[in-house]
């Protein structure tokens, strides 16, 4: 039992999932602090704020490097504006219809807008759970509105980070709201147009956008197999305007389908978390951090390919920079976890209890899982890992 009541598991008690208590050998280091958001329980900004709280407690004699980041899904613009300062507001038609407020930022140096999807069709915008109704239901139009207003701004560039959407309708409702696919396409011709996203999945089938990622909206059997259909719809509809199969493109399937539309009016996919790695200067923190920290709802397969802790353990593995993950749950086996580069991922779920305790007091308990982690590392670094 931890001081604040919460518990560990015997597993992780022993090591921490493999983190043994004293195995870095300096009294202090410089620790890269770069988690994704946690889902709806923390933003990127709120996680880091957390982790490096609860380190500090276990070794305060450690210093930060503060560096939220995302792939394009729920934080892409929190991130962003944190970097870039200007953040506009737009009401806009949100999953089911009710409008919301939408965050977006614009760089006047640089023209360029960057918008996300989740902020005008995300699952957290949802008037209740996801329910087989709701995942019939939801729409892409809110996205639409972003990009005529950042049109309206005089954007040059648009870049829209895809995830955390409600919608499966293939961009549909997007597209609608910019007068139809030819009317799209002519008003973004002169635009630079980018998906931001690390989802390579494609449009249809077994690994498309209905099949892997409607269940997670609420659909059932008969919901996605009438997305499916609907999409298979769409996509023809896609190819005639592009001129090309839009829906096998890795990153069409992304945000319920919102990728093929974005690659049909003309835009391109690139990694979001690359583009945050950039914005916030993730390569120069790099080079001098001794030991990285990071962190995501759940850790899993998907984490591996382009997420946020994926592409950090990627670029710290040729560095020699050992990465730890606090994850609300981790169901990752700990062989491909070490096969990727990271030293141990920690469970927020199991250290307090249950994940109904992480989720409802996950600023807490992941604060409380980042001192126990500082602490079982000891008067500490990185040069046993170098």
């Amino acid at each position: 039992m931890n001081d604040d009541g919460s518990k560990v598991s015997d597993e992780a008690d022993k090591g921490l999932g493999g983190l043994a208590p004293g195995r870095l050998q300096l009294p202090s280091m410089l620790v890269l602090v770069a988690p994704d958001s946690f889902g709806d329980s923390l933003s990127a900004t709120e996680a880091a704020a957390a982790i490096a709280t609860g380190w500090t407690r276990s070794r305060p004699g450690d210093r930060f490097m503060i560096a939220p980041q995302s792939d394009g899904g729920p934080g892409f613009i929190e991130v962003l504006a944190a970097q870039l300062g200007e953040t506009r507001r737009l009401r806009v038609s949100g999953p089911l219809g009710t409008p919301v407020e939408a965050a977006w930022v614009f760089d006047g140096g640089s023209k360029t807008a960057y918008l996300e999807c989740a902020q005008a069709c995300g699952l957290a915008l949802l008037e209740g759970p996801p329910t087989p109704e709701t995942a019939l239901a939801a729409s892409s139009r809110g996205v639409g509105q972003l990009i005529a207003e950042a049109l309206r701004a005089g954007a040059r560039r648009i870049v829209v980070g895809l995830g955390g959407s409600a919608c499966t309708d293939g961009g549909r409702g997007m597209v609608d709201e910019l007068g139809g696919l030819e009317a799209a396409r002519e008003q973004l011709a002169r635009v630079e147009l980018i998906a931001a996203s690390d989802v390579e999945y494609p449009l249809l089938g077994p690994w498309g956008a209905a099949r892997v990622f409607a269940p997670q909206k609420g659909a059932d059997t008969p919901a996605v197999a009438a997305l499916e259909v609907r999409l298979e719809a769409w996509a023809l509809e896609l190819e005639d305007a592009a001129g090309r199969d839009v829906s096998g493109e890795p990153g069409a399937g992304a945000a319920g389908g919102i990728g093929a539309a974005l690659f049909a009016l003309g835009g391109r996919c690139e990694s979001g978390a690359a583009i945050i790695a950039e914005r916030t200067h993730l390569a120069e923190n790099l080079a001098v951090a001794e030991l990285i920290v990071t962190g995501e709802g759940q850790f899993d397969e998907q984490s591996l390919h382009g997420k946020v802790v994926g592409s950090l353990a990627d670029a710290a593995r040729p560095l020699g920079i050992p990465v730890v993950v606090l994850a609300g749950q981790v169901s990752l086996d700990k062989s491909a976890s070490r096969l990727a580069g990271i030293m141990a991922a920690l469970s927020i779920a199991e250290y307090a209890g249950s994940v109904r305790l992480a989720q409802a007091d996950a600023a807490n308990q992941l604060m409380g899982l980042a001192s126990v982690v500082a602490e079982r590392l000891g008067n500490s670094g990185a040069a046993g890992y170098r």
